[in-house]
This record gives C-alpha cells, sequence and structure tokens, in this order.
C-alpha cells in the first residue's frame, strides 16, 4: 500500500508564485476598498509592474497595453493579481499574465467573465503568447472590441 498522504497534500500547496499573487490580490482589494485610487493612480501603478517585467514579457506587455488602451479608450488599466488588467464598469475584463509571473513557456491574454466572446455553448477566455506579430495585434485588436461590447 502507498502512501497519498504526501502527494496529496503537496498537490493541493500553493506555489510561491501562487501565493505571491493572491497577496498582491489582497492588497489591491483592500487599496479598492479604501476608494482612494483613481485611474491616474491605477494606470501608473499598471506601467510600474510592466517596467518591472523581464525584456520580452515587457515588450509583450507594452504592446496589449497600447492596443487595449487604443481599442477601448475609456477602459480602466489596473492591476489584477499583480498582473495588467483592464476594466469596464468597475469589472475587469480581459488581463496579461506574463510568462514570468508562473515559470510559464508562454504569456497569456485572458479574458474573465464580463467580456462579451460568447459564441454558441463554448467559446475560448484564453490565448498563449508567444510573440505579437500584425496579424496577432489586429487578432487581438478584435477580441478587445468584442469583449468590450
Amino acid at each position: 500500500m502507498t502512501n497519498t498522504t504526501e502527494s496529496s497534500s503537496s498537490s493541493a500547496a500553493f506555489t510561491e508564485e501562487e501565493r505571491a499573487a493572491m497577496k498582491e490580490r489582497s492588497k489591491e482589494v483592500k487599496t479598492a476598498r479604501k476608494g482612494k485610487t483613481t485611474r491616474e493612480d491605477d494606470t501608473r501603478d499598471l506601467l510600474a509592474k510592466i517596467a518591472e517585467l523581464p525584456d520580452h514579457d515587457r515588450a509583450l506587455a507594452e504592446r496589449i497595453h497600447a492596443i487595449v488602451t487604443e481599442t477601448v479608450p475609456d477602459v480602466w488599466p489596473k492591476l489584477w493579481y499583480g498582473q495588467p488588467a483592464y476594466a469596464i464598469g468597475g469589472k475587469t475584463f480581459c488581463f496579461f499574465q506574463p510568462s514570468s509571473k508562473f515559470k510559464t513557456r508562454y504569456s497569456t491574454l485572458g479574458f474573465n467573465d464580463p467580456a462579451k466572446l460568447d459564441d454558441g455553448t463554448m467559446w475560448a477566455t484564453a490565448f498563449a503568447i508567444l510573440d505579437l506579430g500584425p496579424e496577432d495585434e489586429q487578432r487581438i485588436r478584435d477580441l478587445v472590441r468584442t469583449a468590450a461590447g
């Protein structure tokens, strides 16, 4: 008989990166509850977080930030679990997860419930990104425009 206690408890534990993301989210929620953040504050914090990223992630995040803010001018840039995100009407509808965040092989552009990407009974809510060419950027513009409604 094998001992499954160790494997089941270790598989349920959060990684260091996941714990750090949860701490960042807790800080974001506390700050928001105080009601003292402005769009300018949140944008500044987002841009500062992007500036801290490794070169490749930073280049992707900067490009995605430009695409999202150009495509949806009234979007509210903010941090969400310590990663760049964008909200409409107070609800985060899309986010960029850099590969360095959780040490993955690709970055991710993800969409949350408020995103209006519904397409039948099943649709994609996250897209892996290795690099961005003109066609990829246009696809992101189209996705963001649709998601924002």
